[in-house]
């Protein structure tokens, strides 16, 4: 179980108390860290709040290569946070300050409801443009598109979420492990030989201030 929250003492103690109750627990301080130790994880219970990472970012994150069950649990009680909460990717919504024994009956309820963990789909196919996660491979009407390691994740990460528009700082984290800056030349740099390499700059959309999207040629 992997618990996500930038207050160390409140967090530690959590873990200690799962951990009494026979869960493996470990915690993460921040939103790049959480999405880089997620995949081990049966559970996430995370804390919107965090330094580096809108914490729904995160949670949009996760879901979108994972669908191990998250529980947001946090201060923000208000129905328009617990409704943005829940369409990010959050299987339950529990606000502070809440007992013990009802998190972990939250937590039973939710693993009962999630089943066995069936993985993620290791090939996407965006009209012509196939990726195929497990041997990391891209074609475009059947050709081969050689691409080096972090423009086959920036296009992965793109990938699986088309339409959506993917922050420059959560690529910068996810790709580069770099939580702090917008890596502004070498996103740019690397978007740019992916646009050269796909043929056509229409494959990745830049929206100005924001991100980037998968688009269409």
């Amino acid at each position: 179980m992997l618990v996500v929250g930038n207050e160390a003492s409140a967090a530690d103690a959590l873990v200690q108390g799962l951990m009494r109750q026979g869960h493996h627990a470990e915690r993460v301080g921040t939103g790049s860290a959480a999405l880089n130790a997620h995949h081990n994880a049966d559970l996430v219970l995370l804390d919107p709040d965090l330094p580096d990472l809108d914490g729904l970012e995160v949670c949009r994150g996760i879901r979108a290569v994972s669908d191990t069950p998250i529980i947001a649990v946090t201060a923000r009680g208000n129905e328009l946070d617990r409704v943005l909460g829940l369409q990010a990717g959050a299987d339950d919504y529990l606000v502070k300050p809440y007992g013990f024994r009802e998190l972990l009956a939250r937590i039973e309820a939710v693993m009962r409801r999630s089943g066995p963990r069936t993985g993620t789909t290791r090939t996407l196919s965006h009209g012509p443009l196939r990726i195929d996660a497990a041997r990391r491979e891209v074609t475009l009407d059947s050709n081969a598109v050689d691409l080096t390691r972090k423009e086959f994740d920036l296009l992965h990460l793109l990938a699986l979420r088309p339409g959506a528009v993917v922050p420059r700082r959560q690529l910068m984290a996810q790709i580069w492990d770099d939580t702090w800056s917008q890596g502004g030349r070498t996103i740019d740099t690397h978007v740019s030989s992916l646009r050269g390499k796909l043929g056509s700059s229409s494959w990745i959309v830049t929206v100005r201030g924001v991100g980037f999207r998968l688009g269409h040629p």
